[in-house]
Formats: structure tokens, C-alpha cells, sequence
């Protein structure tokens, strides 16, 4: 009887000890979750956009003309994506990106990273 009570009590520290694990890796900085920008009808779908740092934000091609993303202080630049083609960019800095379309200047967005 004390055998398998100890065996019990060693069985739930060591199932407790894994719990606690497991709660602490998946609490400890999670990875912001992503998001996503429309390119249709000429335009950025949302046009002005807000995410952590740490934020993979990812533009989709959704229009039937290639279209590109450029940020103004050239963080990030994508090639020619043709329709349903896709690029992400990981926001690690804070500050504000305002970018466009290459082929298409008129086309504008606003990446607010925070």
C-alpha cells in the first residue's frame, strides 16, 4: 500500500511539473499572431494597419494586374506578385511604415508597429 502510494504521489509532481512547463513556454512572449493585407481594386485592404512588434504581416495579391509593396525608408520591398502571390514582412521595430505599389504609386498604406 505505501509502495503505491508513493508511486501516486510521484506520479502527480511529476505530472504537475510538466503542466507547469508546458503553461510557462506557451505564456512566456507569445508570437503575436499575423495578419494580413488585401491588394484589390487598386488598393490596400486595410490601408492604415496596427501590430505588435514581433508581427508577420503578409500582403496578398488578390487584384487580376501584378502589384508590389514598398515601404518609403525601404524596410521592406517585395518583388511583382502576381494574383493570389504573397509577401511578408516581420515588423521588428516600432515605428510607422507608409508604403505603396511600385508599379502603381497611387496605391498607399500605413504599417503602425507598436
Amino acid at each position: 500500500m505505501n509502495k503505491l502510494i508513493a508511486a501516486f504521489s510521484a506520479l502527480t509532481i511529476v505530472s504537475l511539473a510538466t503542466i507547469t512547463l508546458a503553461v510557462s513556454a506557451n505564456t512566456a512572449d507569445p508570437k503575436p499572431a499575423g495578419v494580413e493585407v488585401k491588394i484589390d481594386n487598386f488598393t490596400f485592404t486595410p490601408a492604415e494597419l496596427h501590430v505588435k512588434v514581433g508581427t508577420e504581416v503578409t500582403w496578398v495579391n488578390k487584384d487580376d494586374i501584378p502589384h508590389n509593396v514598398i515601404s518609403e525608408d525601404k524596410s521592406f520591398k517585395s518583388k511583382v506578385m502576381d494574383t493570389d502571390e504573397k509577401f511578408t514582412f516581420t515588423a521588428s521595430s516600432p515605428g510607422t511604415y507608409t508604403y505603396f505599389c511600385g508599379i502603381h504609386p497611387k496605391m498607399r498604406g500605413r504599417l503602425v508597429v507598436e
